[in-house]
């Protein structure tokens, strides 16, 4: 059992992995025929000539974006309808036969670089138009498309895929050859993630409602994540049991209590998805989420191991929604004002402890009162380690109060501290006390751990 651990604590990520988790935030753009049509899935039969954003400013978004901290954007390319953002050379549905006739992806592109944020691209591998889709053929057309993305619009840090599908004209379901797919990624784009169910570099939370786990595990076992890198071998109790049921809807896949019936583990994140109303693509009728919900989303994905793309749906004349972009500004000052100035503290990790349970003592230039979050990241490439850990707070008064107790930790863990008195007699509060130190103590570890920042706020 000591052995199997200290193998699942040395699952690493790659580099293109670190990078992903490095932008942390990041837009999703739905725009296309749909935005004209009111729907969510077109037909893929619509009339090139309704597509006509005239006012269409990509600066625009990635100002929006930006305003409320992402630093990267997704554009759907090409949604289950079949229609392309880009002038493809192997279909007539798509812009060249709109009346802008304007290379949608090239100036996302092109305005992502000026705004100095990651770009990304959507293609669905559902085609809705295609006559060739349910037949052999259809993979070599959706890999002719994909390779005019991958080398006509430089650097990529992510490529989206889902697994939706549906019948073709004739009647039968496409067999998506992602093997395929991948490797023409790897090929021209090598430093880009790729996101879809079964991985290889990212794979979905399960929800499309930003709605995270209570442990979000990146090293997972690979029958979750059959085309991510398999980096171990079998599990102890993997003879005696499968995990062939798991898919990402579960509510647990990265425990111990899991992973020991694995075949093998991989380190596959998680991507937390969602979009700033209730439909992807823009409808007059609808309003943006809640400011709360926006947070309370940030804080359990990008603040959980996780990242999160937030969806903003141009609307008919090319713009993100005026609505919209005063909730993203408004989403950004209060991620600033919550977390643009760390108190100022001193971290040392104490002596004489367990290298699978170290205590990490924070000190603080002055006595503070009020503390609201305590941000924790461990180094994860050396390996997602920590299984559960807890913050206790030290008074002037001599007075110990538990204000946290968490599982799993990951890239980055942005812990919301409980007032101690919350299920206790209010009466034994003392509203005068303040606090003189911290103590974050890591109360089980697959291996030695290694912590690479805490921050408190």
């Amino acid at each position: 059992m000591k052995e199997f651990l200290k193998t699942a604590a040395a699952v690493k990520p790659s580099q293109r992995q670190l990078d992903w988790f490095d932008v942390g935030f990041y837009a999703f753009i739905h725009f296309g025929v749909n935005t004209f049509t009111d729907r969510e899935w077109g037909l893929g039969n619509e009339d090139e000539g309704i597509f006509n954003p005239q006012k269409l400013n990509c600066d625009q978004w990635v100002a929006a974006a930006k305003s409320a901290g992402m630093k990267g954007l997704i554009l759907t390319a090409k949604h289950h309808d079949g229609f392309c953002l880009w002038p493809s050379k192997f279909t007539e549905h798509s812009v060249k036969n709109s009346p802008i006739k304007r290379d949608i992806v090239r100036e996302a592109a092109d305005a992502c670089r000026r705004g100095g944020i990651k770009f990304g691209f959507y293609l669905s591998p559902w085609d809705r138009n295609s006559k060739y889709y349910g037949t052999e053929e259809y993979n070599d057309y959706f890999c002719n498309q994909l390779t005019e993305l991958l080398t006509g619009y430089g650097d990529i840090f992510c490529v989206w895929f889902d697994g939706a599908c549906g019948e073709g004209p004739n009647g039968k379901k496409q067999v998506y050859d992602f093997d395929r797919y991948i490797k023409l990624i790897r090929q021209y784009q090598p430093g880009a993630v790729i996101f879809n169910d079964a991985g290889p570099d990212v794979r979905w939370v399960g929800n499309e409602a930003g709605k995270a786990r209570y442990a979000e595990w990146a090293v997972v076992p690979c029958e979750l994540c059959f085309r991510s890198q398999v980096q171990t071998g079998p599990a102890p109790m993997a003879e005696l049991g499968s995990l062939e049921y798991m898919y990402n809807t579960d509510k647990d896949i990265g425990s111990v209590n899991n992973i020991m019936y694995s075949k093998g583990l991989a380190f596959t994140p998680s991507e937390i998805d969602m979009s700033i109303r209730p439909g992807w693509f823009w409808h007059e009728y609808e309003e943006p989420h809640s400011l709360e919900r926006l947070f309370r989303t940030w804080l359990t994905s990008y603040g959980a191991n996780a990242c999160l793309n937030l969806n903003l749906p141009p609307n008919r004349d090319g713009f993100i929604d005026e609505r919209d972009v005063k909730r993203l500004k408004e989403l950004g000052e209060l991620i600033k004002k919550e977390f643009g100035s760390p108190i100022k503290a001193n971290v040392k990790k104490a002596g004489d402890t367990p290298v699978t349970q170290p205590k990490y003592e924070i000190t603080f230039e002055t006595d503070v009162r009020d503390i609201k979050y305590v941000e924790i990241m461990e180094d994860i490439a050396k390996g997602q380690r920590i299984e559960t850990f807890r913050i206790i707070a030290d008074t002037q008064s001599g007075a110990q109060y538990p204000l946290y107790q968490g599982t799993c930790v990951g890239n980055r863990k942005i812990c919301v501290l409980k007032d101690p008195f919350e299920d206790q007699n209010p009466l034994l509060r003392d509203k005068e006390d303040s606090f003189k130190k911290l103590t974050v103590f890591v109360t089980s570890a697959r291996d030695e751990v290694f912590i690479k920042g805490i921050k408190v706020y």
